[in-house]
């Protein structure tokens, strides 16, 4: 039911939207007296905030054209390379043959679509050969195609893995838990296709250290409630119709009430951006909510059996956790480097909660092993903008050059 009024408040809003939009033509016509005066400009303004709110986003684009290679522009193009049900294998295949690592990056199907590590993509485009999971929104899949659970989470890293051979992975977030599965998983039984390092960019591994808000909210309730709560039907006019998922406008909700005083006061720094006609900051402005506010819908039984491994249960730090019923030996896991990154003023992911890896997978050796704190940064710093640019990019580089 809980869809369904959401479906219906999108239809709702949509004449809303669209006569909102024609408002910011009509303001912004060359010949128009609104384009000149200060009351067009405010009107135009509260016409795209209006338009903002009602808006439905899609899935954004990557977008990345050209890598910087040896002081060349070299031209890339995206390419799906293994094709799932949940999940395309992308590469972003540069024009020409280049000596570079292979880089496995496994985005979190969190709610945000991979495209939200486009600037992770953009830095190591130019020194590694990438790859990245691109999830698919569970609604669009159609339920002949199955359920989708933690274990088959697990199942694509490793045919992801097998597929690339010779590659290292950098895993963001929410698959850090997973990934140890996997890398556990091909260690005990012994593949060839091991990856050369990981490095675990603020996973909630153990999220009984350092608690933050999410997880004192999973901690709180019992596996019931989320079962009764937050999982709803697919309706009708998608392709994935009669799929249980957990929908992303309730994921998107969580974000943003999780820092609400935050986001408010950057609308009405954008709106007075409009106002002044101040074009770099606001196109700054749309791009980040583009991206933040285009949101996609988890498969029920993944989303319920991560609540249960993670958030309740602590299923790899108690030394519980199992794929395809067998149980998870970490310890299994002795060549693979190991990297893990925390930031400073993480909110998400608290301190500490991606260093217990070291603990985990205790048979790496330490000469094999680094931690870094990042300061001054919090979730999204770990993986995107300036600290990570400058800091945390170049030394996951380096990290790999030293173990490949």
């Amino acid at each position: 039911m809980l869809y369904q009024i959401h479906q219906k408040y999108i239809e709702t809003v949509a004449p809303v939207n669209a006569w909102m939009q024609q408002v910011q033509q009509l303001c912004q016509q060359p010949w128009s007296m609104l384009n000149y005066t200060f009351s067009g400009k405010t009107v135009a303004a509260t016409a795209e905030l209006l338009e903002r709110y009602t808006g439905v986003y899609e899935r954004p684009e990557f977008n990345l054209q050209y890598a910087n290679i040896d002081g060349n522009k070299i031209a890339i193009e995206e390419l799906v390379v293994v094709s799932k049900p949940y999940c395309n294998l992308l590469n972003f295949k540069r024009n020409g043959q280049y000596d570079q690592p292979k880089m496995l990056i496994i985005a979190p199907m969190s709610g945000h679509y991979s495209t939200l590590l486009r600037g992770t993509v953009e830095h190591f485009i130019d020194d590694h050969d990438v790859y990245i999971t691109d999830w698919v929104n569970a609604r669009e899949v159609p339920v002949s195609d199955g359920a989708f659970s933690f274990d088959d989470y697990v199942s694509y890293i490793m045919e992801f893995c097998e597929f690339l051979a010779d590659y290292h992975i950098v895993a963001v977030c929410q698959p850090a838990v997973p990934t140890i599965v996997a890398v556990s998983v091909m260690a005990q039984k012994n593949v060839d296709y091991q990856p050369k390092s990981m490095s675990l960019l603020g996973g909630p591994i153990d999220t009984r250290i350092s608690p933050t808000e999410v997880n004192k909210f999973a901690d709180s309730k019992d596996f019931s409630w989320f079962e009764d709560n937050v999982i709803c039907t697919v309706p009708d006019n998608y392709a994935g119709a009669g799929q249980r998922v957990y929908p992303g406008f309730i994921q998107l909700g969580g974000f943003l009430s999780m820092n609400l005083d935050n986001h408010v006061s950057k609308n009405v720094t954008f709106f007075g951006d409009l106002v002044k006609g101040d074009g770099d900051s606001a196109d700054s402005h749309r791009q980040f909510y583009n991206e933040y506010l285009a949101v996609m819908d988890m498969s029920s039984q993944f989303y319920l059996d991560t609540i249960r491994h993670v958030f309740i249960d602590h299923d790899l730090p108690n030394g519980t956790m199992t794929y395809r019923d067998e149980k998870v030996d970490c310890t299994a896991v002795e060549e693979v480097a190991l990297l893990t990154i925390e930031g400073e003023n993480d909110d998400i992911t608290g301190a500490g909660q991606t260093e217990v890896a070291h603990q985990i997978l205790s048979s790496i050796p330490k000469s094999k092993k680094k931690h870094y704190e990042q300061a001054g940064v919090g979730h999204y710093g770990v993986f995107n903008g300036r600290r990570f640019r400058n800091e945390i990019g170049p030394m996951i580089s380096e990290f790999i050059r030293e173990n490949n």
